[in-house]
């Protein structure tokens, strides 16, 4: 690593917002994706666009590799700093800067954390639609740089579709505009390939937002399932029938056992095989009919029960055990790793069963979590990470979930990202030719290869080099 380009940032932000003791250093040395660790060569904590775009421009002379860092929740080693790169933590960037409900917009830094956002604007009758489970913590950058999704992501759509302009630092410390307020094609949809990129072609510093109107009803319906394929076609079926609720949400035998452990308890039967977490919105009476037709559908697929919400605070209960289901899966496992692969919905029960398979072969137990409205699914292996044998298993049963993803017309992710956990499994999805024109893409934007290297695009060095590391050579840790 080049000296000297330290000093230089110092003067930039201050030395008090420079990191380098390497006890300093080690909680930034890893994600949410934890069989991976690296550690930065320093972390920088910049408190404007102004200060990003200079310390950029530094680091860009000097051709020292770099990534920016939200809340650190990215599930798939997205912000973990290979080659020693810096850390560009955006946590001082965490202002509201405007809110214009005439417009429908709110104007914010890459540092706001996703629920703060519909907690300022929920008083004036709107929300921020992409919700991930981790919206307590996470910020819109992440969300930006992951086109993160969520729950309600079936009807109202991922951060692509709610963010309208963004301001972003480029590897060489150029500041660019992308998008416009009017959320109309101007140009070449820059912000459509800056959306989702994991932070390897800029670095967003401010985004234009939008906000959405309150819903005026919402109905909510628990559905308690005997058999988790019936339960499957149940989801495919209420779409079928041309029904979008808000969210669709499902959790197999395992996963209602670790959230029954957790402090959100519902009061499921033990021997459940499925829950289905439905919600609708929309006009009142469209919304009254909606719920009718979703429980017969559930009724034509011998559901054991419906329930509905007697209070909003049982319905509050009812996502909080949903949405805290990774946490407790520490209630039954010293440790978890999580796919996010995604298929046709309908085909959901094929899905569920070769992934049922998988866990027999490789002697793994697997907790089912998903978004099963948009076939998103969320497989989490479980394993102790003391036992090098059981995370080989683990890595490798993941690998061959996200094959059958694929396989059966779906994609290697849908909202977390491929980082470092996916770059092999590209190949199982894309053509050479379809990798080289990404890479020809990242090298367009980033010439020197600085900005988050070793991420997203694959090679044939890299990729064996890695899983050597996560595989054989994983530093056991635990998880709370």
């Amino acid at each position: 690593m080049k000296e000297g380009f330290i000093d230089q940032i110092k003067e930039v932000v201050g030395a008090d917002y420079v990191l380098t003791d390497p006890m300093d250093l080690l909680p930034y040395s890893e994600d949410a994706y934890t069989l991976y660790r690296a550690n930065p060569s320093c972390v920088v904590l910049p408190a404007c666009s102004e200060q990003v775009r200079r310390v950029v421009r530094v680091l860009s002379e000097h051709k020292i590799p770099f990534l920016p860092r939200g809340a650190g929740t990215s599930l798939s080693g997205g912000a973990t700093p290979l080659d020693e790169a810096v850390i560009i933590h955006l946590s001082r960037m965490n202002r509201i800067v405007e809110i214009d409900i005439e417009n429908q917009l709110a104007v914010v830094e890459p540092g706001v954390v996703n629920q703060d956002i519909t907690k300022a604007v929920s008083p004036l009758g709107y929300f921020y639609a992409p919700d991930p489970s981790s919206q307590q913590s996470c910020t819109l950058g992440g969300n930006f740089a992951e086109n993160s999704g969520g729950p309600h992501c079936l009807k109202y759509g991922v951060t692509l579709n709610h963010v309208v302009m963004a301001e972003v630092i480029l590897s060489d410390g150029e500041k660019v505009i992308m998008g416009n307020q009017a959320a109309e094609p101007d140009d070449m949809d820059w912000l459509g390939i800056m959306i989702g990129s994991e932070g390897t072609l800029g670095i967003a510093t401010k985004l234009w937002i939008k906000l959405t109107p309150r819903p005026q009803s919402t109905q909510t319906v628990l559905a308690l399932f005997d058999d988790v394929t019936e339960a499957s076609q149940a989801v495919s079926d209420i779409i079928a029938r041309g029904i979008i609720p808000s969210a669709l949400e499902m959790m197999d035998a395992l996963a209602i056992k670790a959230v029954e452990l957790g402090p959100y308890r519902v009061g499921y039967p033990d021997n459940l095989a499925a829950v289905v977490l439905i919600e609708l919105d929309g006009e009142a009476q469209e919304v009254s009919v909606m719920g009718l037709k979703v429980q017969k559908v559930l009724q034509n697929h011998r559901v054991r029960e419906v329930r509905l919400p007697t209070s909003e605070e049982e319905k509050a209960r009812w996502w909080a055990n949903r949405k805290t289901a990774f946490g407790a899966m520490g209630l039954i496992s010293p440790q978890y790793y999580v796919q996010d692969g995604v298929i046709p919905r309908s085909r959901l029960p094929e899905a569920l069963k070769k992934i049922r398979e998988i866990a027999e072969t490789y002697d793994v137990a697997i907790a089912n979590v998903f978004h099963a409205g948009d076939g998103n699914l969320h497989p989490l292996l479980l394993y102790d990470g003391h036992n090098p044998d059981m995370v080989k298993r683990v890595v490798q049963a993941g690998s061959e979930i996200l094959s059958v993803c694929v396989e059966l017309g779906g994609s290697i992710t849908g909202e977390h990202g491929v980082g470092i956990e996916k770059r092999e499994d590209m190949f199982r999805q894309f053509t050479s030719q379809e990798l080289a024109a990404q890479e020809a893409l990242k090298k367009a934007f980033d010439p020197e290869l600085l900005l988050n290297p070793g991420k997203l695009l694959p090679t044939s060095s890299s990729c064996h080099e890695l899983s050597a590391v996560s595989v054989d050579n994983v530093e056991p840790k635990r998880r709370a």
